[in-house]
């Protein structure tokens, strides 16, 4: 056996991980917890820190789930990357766990449930994600606990249907994607006459009923903010062109991602148990069942528009399962030993590279270059602000307006664009004067800000990246007589400036 999966044996208490295995996720997750000290925060994430300063119902990207855990972490250990990420690093360890007792409920071996928490944690997006506060985070957590709770009621705990109808609340308050937890659930009581006899028990649609309060303070929130994230989350359903790029990039980068190895042990196995549905448990289709109607919507998504990659991020605890289920035969041993490594080993690099300026060498397609030099840009901008005499700082996109943010301006920042991103502001900043307004040089030009404001002077570039190294050049402007009220409506621009 190799070393990466562990032993089923002598396990601590009755029925529960070994060990060895309980060594192997507080390892990985030790190692999770010093990437998230050490590593600069993404846009979006320094983005969702905004978001936690000011706790709220909703926001106008996502339910408000991942603000809660930063808000959360930032208060027990402080405001930087290892208080903001700490949560996500350990919601992955208790994944790995949930993992291990949803394979045992649903009748696999200890053997194939141990390496199913080792399998996910070997999975590429999981190896390089799994310390990321992103809302897949919570989503992926509150997902696995949904079926969790599913697997112990059908295993005759039926106050479970009420727990398993929390956990799915807590993932919609997460993700939208926990809507698909609904359909498949049904599609699962749906195929077995065991499941459709518990559809006329009252249990099911007390569940239903449970998640629908549970997420009601969302609803309430859009409610009274003009729907804004459900206008901005369901406008991705509407059909567009036939796209055949985004086909193909779907599943290679799920491929990849997913870890090459075990995504074809995920495929033989999903099928395998839907294949053996007639003699198997019913539980034992829970995973397939629940897959399939987020997996749908996923691949029609991919037929007019892009799938970005940790968008499947949920289901990929189980389709660790059914890698784990197909590694049972016995076939492909080779493959089977090797797959850990090769997740393991591929996300221990990446995040050394993401950690380490040292290692850059990519250029200018180097994914680290977007973590690199920004408390050297904060400070270039805001030296470059006071020689100027500018009284503020405009900005057109969210990620710069948070990174900028970070550290600590003494100025206001404005985002000139998409002002609806920021109502959970208490009020908007006060602006007066002449502003300094920087963004990448890619994304902007003088011609932009013409039409918002009477008097625009060109400024000399700045730049940031590694000092000595590839970095990315910024346009920066005096702007100076708005002629509206930029805060309120922001500035209209005549492209999209990404």
């Amino acid at each position: 056996m190799s070393a990466a999966i562990p032993s089923p044996r002598r396990p601590l208490w009755p029925d529960g991980p070994s060990a060895k295995l309980l060594i192997f996720i507080a390892a990985v997750t030790l190692v999770r917890l010093v990437f998230a000290a050490v590593t600069p925060l993404t846009e979006d994430e320094a983005y969702y820190r905004l978001w936690a300063q000011h706790p709220a119902f909703g926001y106008f990207d996502h339910p408000p789930m991942v603000a809660w855990w930063i808000w959360g972490g930032v208060r027990a250990f402080g405001d930087d990357p290892f208080g903001l990420r700490c949560v996500a690093a350990l919601a992955t360890g208790l994944a790995s766990l949930l993992i291990v007792r949803l394979a045992r409920l649903s009748g696999f071996s200890v053997e194939t449930s141990e390496r199913a928490a080792v399998w996910y944690n070997a999975m590429i997006l999981i190896a390089l994600g799994g310390a990321v506060m992103t809302p897949d985070a919570p989503a992926t957590l509150f997902w696995l606990a949904t079926l969790w709770a599913l697997a112990q009621a059908w295993k005759g705990a039926p106050l479970w249907w009420i727990g398993a109808g929390a956990f799915a609340g807590l993932a919609a308050l997460s993700k939208y994607s926990a809507f698909f937890l609904a359909p498949g659930v049904f599609l699962w009581l749906l195929a077995s006459v065991e499941g459709r006899r518990r559809l006329l028990t009252p249990w099911p649609w007390l569940c239903l009923a449970t998640a629908v309060v549970v997420f009601s303070p969302n609803i309430v929130w859009n409610a009274g903010h003009q729907w804004l994230t459900f206008a901005k989350q369901f406008s991705r359903i509407s059909a567009g062109h036939l796209t055949p790029r985004h086909m193909i990039d779907f599943p290679a980068s799920q491929f990849f991602l997913l870890n090459p190895i075990i995504a074809v042990f995920a495929a033989v196995g999903v099928a395998r148990l839907v294949r053996r549905r007639a003699e198997a448990d019913p539980l034992r289709l829970l995973i397939p069942a629940t897959t399939a109607p987020f997996l749908l919507y996923l691949v029609l998504h991919s037929t007019h528009a892009g799938v970005q990659a940790h968008w499947p991020a949920p289901l990929y605890p189980g389709l660790a399962i059914s890698a784990a289920y197909a590694a049972e035969a016995g076939k492909w041993r080779g493959a089977a030993r090797a797959a850990p490594w090769l997740g393991l080993i591929i996300g221990l690099l990446v995040l050394a590279h993401l950690a380490a300026p040292q290692t850059d060498g990519l250029g200018r397609r180097d994914p680290a270059l977007q973590l690199r030099g920004w408390d050297r840009f904060g400070r270039d901008v805001e030296a470059l602000r006071l020689r100027v005499g500018a009284r503020w700082i405009g900005v057109f996109r969210y990620g710069t307006a948070a990174q900028l943010e970070l550290q600590h301006p003494k100025a206001p920042i404005l985002a000139l664009i998409e002002r609806a991103r920021y109502q959970f502001l208490d009020r908007p900043p006060e602006i007066s004067g002449p502003g300094l307004v920087v963004e990448l040089a890619r994304r902007i030009d003088r011609a932009d800000l013409d039409p918002c404001f009477a008097h625009v002077t060109p400024l000399p570039d700045l730049h940031r990246g590694d000092v000595g190294g590839v970095q990315v050049a910024y346009h920066a402007y005096l702007a100076d007589g708005p002629k509206f009220d930029l805060a309120a409506h922001g500035c209209r621009l005549g492209k999209d400036p990404d």
